[in-house]
């Protein structure tokens, strides 16, 4: 079975605007409110892509009530714990010449609640996977992901942990299956910056030394990298299309490897499947269908790097 974690869902609000200008009115030429989250995007591309999950996590308030409403309309399994009080939060996304995203914070999560959450995670099973992906909220332990693979330590559950920075470093003991950061991301943890393939090769094996069992790098136009835990190390280019939206890519590459992971596929379709999942959501400006998937397979070839 798969299941993804978001701690602090949201509505995501997105405004299409032909020019955003600052200090004036501005007139959009379409909206549209979808239930957002980065294990949320995870659950809805999995979906999309014919792999039943259940959505875990925090809804609180009329907002949380409407997440849970447009994700059962979408066909996602979920069993959101209810907050006592406060409105899961609302995102604004504005898409202009350029893309600028205004993120609010998310209700307070007491212990109890915490609690009801490792409850859920007890009940996984040996060969399930847990995806844990976006950030942690400040009433919660900035720990909160390493501490949940502690927990689940030697049952055989598989865990994807999305993370950046300082986060992503510390959660690396916890032996993650998969971590998923982009060439920035990867480069800011070493304080250098990523320009080739090759380099962003080097410093996922890094991570694989610091712990992790398997990395996959996103590079934008310049394809990806994966490098898997018995040593091999591949490179796939970027499909070409015009970039619309670029909100949720990094999470629909997420769920295309582990559609494909999932369903026994080899680390080298796994690889294919996610690029052409991120690209999908780029290309389309919502999150990838598995028709727009499908369609830019063809056209991702991967080698050995």
């Amino acid at each position: 079975m798969l299941y993804t974690v978001t701690l602090s869902p949201s509505l995501d609000y997105t405004v299409w605007t032909d020019k955003l200008t600052a200090g004036a009115v501005n007139r959009a030429y379409d909206t549209r409110i979808i239930a957002g989250g980065k294990g949320i995007n995870v659950s809805v591309v999995l979906k999309n892509l014919g792999c039943e999950n259940t959505a875990l996590g925090f809804t609180a308030g009329f907002t949380g009530a409407e997440i849970e409403r447009l994700l059962k309309e979408s066909g996602v399994d979920t069993r959101f714990l209810r907050l006592p009080q406060g409105n899961s939060r609302i995102n604004v996304k504005l898409s202009g010449e350029e893309e600028t995203e205004i993120n609010a914070d998310g209700p307070f999560i007491p212990p109890h609640s915490l609690e009801s959450l490792f409850d859920m995670l007890d009940g996984l099973k040996s060969g399930d996977f847990l995806v844990l992906a976006g950030s942690i909220p400040s009433s919660l332990p900035d720990t909160l992901y390493l501490d949940i693979m502690t927990r689940l330590k030697g049952r055989g559950i598989r865990i994807i942990a999305d993370a950046s920075g300082s986060s992503l470093v510390s959660l690396l003991k916890g032996e993650p299956y998969l971590v998923k950061p982009n060439h920035i991301e990867l480069g800011e943890i070493f304080g250098i910056k990523i320009s080739s393939p090759e380099e962003a090769v080097k410093y996922a094996v890094a991570l694989q030394e610091s712990g992790a069992k398997n990395v996959l790098v996103s590079m934008a136009q310049a394809g990806a990298v994966l490098v898997t835990q018995d040593g091999k190390r591949f490179y796939c280019c970027a499909p070409k299309g015009k970039a619309i939206n670029s909100v949720g890519a990094g999470d629909s590459m997420v769920a295309g490897f582990l559609a494909a992971v999932s369903q026994g596929e080899s680390m080298e379709n796994a690889l294919r499947t996610g690029a052409a999942a991120g690209s999908a959501s780029v290309f389309s400006g919502s999150l990838a269908t598995k028709e727009a998937v499908m369609e830019l397979m063809p056209d991702i070839v991967v080698k050995s790097i």
